[in-house]
């Protein structure tokens, strides 16, 4: 059974998840709008990732017998100053979920609830990689440059994302 807390935490979450989902939506948009496609198609697939990651909650929720309260999401931006601009707000979002994540799983471990915190050693793992990824695309976005040609060798790369 999951306790009270920890139930409104995960509906919480799901929120956040949602929220990033469409900020990553939001910030494809944005991609989309200055023809970087690449870029776009990169910010889809990580919005759909993040739709993913909140059914997993949704799913453990149900699966546990719990209950899902959905909250209302936030309204994400629409303007955005650069492309690299995007991912210094797509690394403090990441972050952000980081820090809700081991919060997650230290309420895990002080309500002893082990399902839980099986769970999310998944999405521990899963942020790693996703504060690590980003991180790379904005590292290499400064070392080329947010314009010219290095910016259309970084769309195409993107555009290879499955």
């Amino acid at each position: 059974m999951v306790t009270k807390k920890l139930n409104q935490l995960l509906n919480e979450q799901i929120k956040h998840e949602l929220d990033s989902a469409y900020l990553y939506l939001s910030m494809a948009s944005y991609c989309e709008s200055i023809n970087l496609k690449g870029f776009a198609s990169w910010m889809k697939s990580q919005s759909k990732e993040e739709y993913e990651h909140a059914m997993k909650f949704y799913s453990f929720l149900h699966d546990r017998g719990a209950d899902v309260d959905l909250l209302p999401i936030d309204k994400p931006p629409v303007k955005f100053k650069s492309i690299n601009a995007v991912f210094e707000q797509a690394l403090s979002n990441e972050q952000k979920v980081t820090g809700l994540i081991h919060n997650l799983y230290k309420t895990a471990l002080e309500e002893e609830d082990y399902p839980a915190q099986v769970m999310l050693h998944w999405f521990i793992e899963e942020q790693v990689e996703e504060e690590n990824m980003v991180t790379e695309i904005l590292d290499q976005l400064k070392l080329g440059g947010d314009q010219g040609a290095a910016l259309l060798l970084m769309d195409r790369k993107l555009a290879e994302r499955e």
